[in-house]
């Protein structure tokens, strides 16, 4: 079983992605929160193989929060969904540390599949996501061969 922290400011969302995952039968919300702040004490007060998080909360945003995570070496995956377009948030919140990046128009699908690929260690980048970072990793490889 999965354990799923959901985080996102709109209660209807939260509630949405609990009964979504609630239909699987690998995966379950068990904790929630609808601020940055929330975030951090419910990662102190539970164990959960992954967090679902919104970018824009209240009591530090996703990116912020994120990075707090990170600088307190709190690994768990971290998959942001949100309302704004990848090209905006999707390759600042990987830079920042984040395992994917899907946003809320997504099929009901594609949230499951970005779901389990990231708890399972992976990073789900979309076909439009990867294309953004594309050159970041062009760049790298010439940077290496000088």
């Amino acid at each position: 079983m999965i354990r799923v922290l959901v985080a996102d400011d709109h209660a209807i969302l939260r509630k949405g992605i609990k009964a979504l995952l609630g239909e699987t039968g690998d995966l379950v919300v068990t904790g929630e929160a609808a601020r940055g702040d929330e975030v951090l004490a419910r990662l102190q007060e539970q164990e959960f193989d992954i967090l679902v998080m919104d970018i824009s909360m209240p009591g530090g945003n996703g990116i912020d929060t994120l990075r707090e995570l990170r600088n307190r070496g709190v690994r768990i995956p971290v998959l942001i969904v949100s309302m704004y377009p990848e090209d905006q948030y999707g390759t600042a919140v990987i830079r920042a540390g984040a395992s994917g990046y899907v946003a809320k128009s997504c099929a009901l699908d594609e949230i499951i599949v970005a779901i389990r690929k990231v708890a399972s260690g992976g990073q789900y980048i979309s076909p439009a996501l990867a294309e953004q970072l594309a050159p970041d990793y062009r760049n790298r490889g010439r940077e290496v061969s000088r």
